[in-house]
């Protein structure tokens, strides 16, 4: 029966610490000593719980106080995780007293043969029995819709089932116990006090995934980015002639220049000529000439040697030229880099030779220069800022980004695109656009360009019903700017506001005609020379012609 249990030895003290009875284990003058080492009983008192060694086997040791004494139980241990548990936690024995008699997670265990050998408390309490009282009965005429039985006839687990007990739902889950591939019984524990906090759990997963998933939509639209002539949206000239020179200049090894103001897409160029290129299956890499700390400009673009200065990577760091290596660099914002790193780019870019900081030694690396500005460098050269010989490496190709003023056509196609992409990264419908908040934005005047253009219609997204969004969606920026053609009609007084009125009007068909005149009936330059989009041209055109015919 000891060999069974796997009891290896027992030990019973009285309540003056002496040895009355012992028998296995228990009789060994070894363990006789210790039960009478104050010390050691002192801390198994303490623990309950503990190890121990004995002619290189490894067993654990039990202490239970009794009303007379105390029972010393000496059993080996079914497996080395049980003991290194033991041995590694001081508070085991609290741990176990805890999971068997948790209030939040019931546990129910039952033999080989189905038979029930322990119920936790709060369980027995919930079934109406008294402790102990089902112990040796078969597990389904105690405990409703049990299916421990079978688990341990199928030796197979059920996670995560739906049990009906005592008229509640409650999600369980049945475990077989197996040594040695023999069953031993099985665990059944109750997971979820009921289904409703499984679908709170459920909830709270389903968010997680949906943040998950709108990282990822926004990871695909930032890898978007890397495409070629497709992300170049539009069909006005300016764009089909853009077009045509990334074609053009693309294959080329020589360096190119895209100049054009801020929010235009200079990136997308730069992405665009590299993706055309021979180098397109190699590194492109985008560095901020603007956003480099001026302490770090060098180590940033050229690397450092390990060691080369305090805080430096003990292995030392590739600069950005290097990490291009057989691929593009782009140098946006290159007009703010200070003017004594420009000495230094001027070689790099001339011979093709970088040294790192702190290095003896010249590097060759091979690369495609690109470099974009919202600034006149011409000018700058001028006035000192900028080296004329660094200018000259730069711009032998000079690729020059059209402002969204001048491809206002091409708003619809934008606007189009920014719902679709920003639909897309929040999992939503893509909204409609009304021909009204159309019209509204291609008579705005854009200093932002298309970056302005796309913020315009992130926030319209925002604020819309999610179906349509409208001239009420818009923000309130004003309208266009209007250089030549004075203040809006509906500034006049009230008093005056007819006679005003017409003056105005009167004085403004003078100055379209006079332009459309100059410019060869070229509407589009008129409009341009007005500082009005074309658009608005037409209307008031539209009145002039209506006007004469009435």
């Amino acid at each position: 029966m000891l060999n069974e249990i796997q009891i290896a030895g027992v030990a019973f003290l009285n309540s003056e610490g002496q040895a009355v009875f012992s028998t296995g284990l228990g009789s060994d003058p070894r363990i006789r000593a210790l039960t009478t080492d104050r010390v050691w009983m002192g801390e198994l008192r303490e623990v309950r719980l503990t190890t121990l060694n004995l002619d290189r086997h490894a067993y654990a040791i039990l202490l239970a106080a009794t009303e007379s004494g105390e029972l010393l139980v000496i059993s080996r241990a079914p497996g080395d995780a049980l003991l290194h548990f033991i041995g590694s936690v001081s508070f085991a024995w609290d741990i176990i007293q805890y999971l068997l008699t948790d209030p939040f997670d019931a546990m129910t265990i039952v033999d080989d043969e189905a038979r029930l050998v322990y119920i936790s408390p709060i369980h027995e309490a919930f079934f109406g029995l008294k402790l102990g009282e089902g112990n040796g009965r078969p597990v389904e005429q105690v405990i409703e819709n049990t299916r421990l039985h079978e688990v341990v006839a199928t030796g197979k687990a059920e996670v995560g089932a739906i049990q009906r007990m005592q008229g509640a739902e409650r999600v369980v889950s049945r475990v077989p116990i197996k040594r040695n591939g023999h069953v031993l019984g099985a665990i059944g524990r109750v997971m979820f006090k009921g289904p409703q906090q499984l679908e709170s759990l459920s909830q709270r997963i389903k968010a997680l995934e949906g943040e998950l998933e709108f990282y990822k939509r926004e990871t695909a639209t930032l890898r978007a980015r890397d495409y070629g002539l497709e992300q170049i949206i539009g069909q006005s000239p300016a764009v089909q002639r853009l077009r045509a020179q990334i074609v053009k200049v693309a294959p080329l090894e020589i360096p190119v220049l895209i100049r054009g103001e801020s929010g235009t897409g200079k990136e997308l160029v730069a992405h665009a000529l590299h993706q055309l290129s021979p180098r397109r299956d190699r590194p492109m890499i985008n560095v901020n000439a603007a956003a480099l700390p001026p302490n770090l400009v060098e180590s940033e673009l050229f690397g450092y040697e390990p060691g080369a200065f305090t805080g430096a990577d003990k292995k030392g760091r590739k600069g950005k030229f290097e990490q291009a290596e057989g691929g593009t660099i782009f140098l946006d914002e290159i007009g703010d880099m200070p003017l004594d790193v420009q000495a230094k780019l001027l070689r790099v870019v001339q011979d093709k030779i970088i040294e790192r900081i702190g290095g003896d030694r010249s590097r060759p690396v091979d690369f495609r220069l690109v470099s974009a500005t919202n600034k006149d460098l011409q000018l700058m050269v001028e006035s000192g800022g900028f080296r004329l010989d660094l200018f000259y490496r730069l711009s032998p190709i000079v690729i020059e980004v059209p402002p969204l003023r001048e491809r206002i056509d091409d708003i619809p196609l934008l606007v189009d695109k920014f719902l679709q992409e920003i639909a897309y990264r929040h999992a939503r419908p893509t909204p409609r656009i009304s021909s009204d908040a159309l019209t509204e934005l291609t008579e705005r005047a854009w200093p932002g360009n298309i970056r302005q253009l796309q913020h315009e219609i992130e926030r319209a997204f925002v604020f819309s019903d999610g179906i349509m969004i409208g001239v009420q969606d818009l923000s309130e920026t004003p309208r266009r700017i209007q250089k030549p053609l004075g203040p809006p009609v509906n500034e006049a007084p009230a008093s005056s506001s007819r006679g005003l009125k017409k003056v105005i009007s009167d004085v403004q068909n003078e100055q379209i005609k006079e332009a459309i005149a100059a410019c060869g009936g070229n509407k589009k330059k008129a409009a341009a020379s007005l500082g009005i989009s074309r658009s608005f041209l037409y209307k008031k055109l539209a009145a002039i012609e209506s006007a004469e015919q009435t």
